[in-house]
């Protein structure tokens, strides 16, 4: 009997876990809630940015307060009914980065530090923009991109450091007795290279190197050609991979979360049974009029004996 009244207390608990989760998916899954959350993003968005004028924030102090308490109490309850959605398999909602982002959010506005912390509340209270991504597929497939082409931008980053070290000692060797201003040191010249790489007042240091030596106009040509050209399109090439990836994913993510589409020739399945049993049916009537063929003969040939 213990046994017995344990299992139903497992399979009502589990029942009830199921029932609690279908009710908050109603309500996630639902128009209006969405564009609740979007509404409180970009009220909180707005509030950030009036807090940034002085004579606002201590005229209206009390009720910039009080709404900045309610914008964390609609994200608190936004979370707790998407945790509740997931009531019946609490792993899926850790599956999801975009849960694990949300509910970090939320949880540090809750921490001693973080709240006695005025520049990390703000930061924090920043963050919570970026949740506008999860209601906006093209924002959020952006930002996959950026995140996963951030090794790629690493190997970037690590050529280019390279690349500006070896001209900036080049150019130091050539041109830091004449322009010292520009190349008079390691860290002058790299600034003055990393700036030439947007093609920025590169007219002007070209005819200035010209007034030194002839050979800068190769120094600067290949300079132009391998950082300003080569290496961003690379970088281009890079992100354009990165969100192309991510669109893929995007779509693969959408697929999953869909239910299984209905193959396309269901509505022509009553119409086939129909003439499968059609041809039954006129396959029945030959086989009958081939079997009662021989008999029929018989009645017309010889009629006497048949009667």
């Amino acid at each position: 009997m213990p046994e017995q009244h344990h299992q139903t207390n497992a399979v009502e608990f589990r029942s009830g876990r199921a029932e609690l989760a279908q009710r908050c998916r109603a309500v996630t899954e639902a128009r209006w809630f969405a564009l609740t959350v979007f509404a409180v993003i970009l009220l909180n968005a707005a509030l950030l940015g009036v807090e940034t004028y002085s004579g606002l924030v201590a005229e209206w102090h009390v009720w910039l307060r009080l709404v900045e308490h309610a914008c964390l109490a609609a994200f608190t309850v936004e979370i707790l009914l998407r945790l509740g959605a997931h009531a019946d398999l609490p792993r899926d909602f850790f599956k999801d980065p975009w849960n694990l982002f949300d509910l970090a959010v939320v949880l540090c506005a809750f921490l001693p530090v973080v709240r006695e912390n005025t520049t990390v509340l703000r930061l924090l209270r920043l963050a919570r923009v970026l949740r506008t991504a999860r209601f906006l597929p093209q924002l959020r497939i952006v930002l996959v991109a950026v995140a996963r082409s951030l090794p790629g931008t690493l190997s970037f980053l690590l050529v280019g450091a390279l690349l500006l070290y070896v001209y900036a000692m080049v150019g130091w060797v050539f041109f830091g007795h004449h322009d010292p201003e520009h190349y008079g040191s390691i860290g002058r010249a790299v600034l003055t290279l990393f700036l030439l790489m947007t093609l920025d007042g590169i007219g002007d240091a070209v005819r200035t190197g010209l007034e030194i030596s002839r050979w800068s106009l190769v120094y600067y040509a290949s300079y132009v050609l391998i950082a300003s050209f080569v290496l961003v399109n690379v970088l281009i090439g890079v992100v354009i991979t990165s969100l192309e990836e991510a669109r893929e994913m995007e779509k693969e993510a959408e697929e999953d979360g869909r239910p299984p589409a209905a193959p396309q020739d269901a509505s022509l399945l009553p119409a086939r049974i129909a003439a499968v049993r059609q041809a039954l049916d006129d396959l029945e009537r030959d086989l009958a009029r081939s079997s009662c063929a021989p008999s029929c003969a018989v009645r017309h040939e010889h009629p006497e004996q048949v009667a």
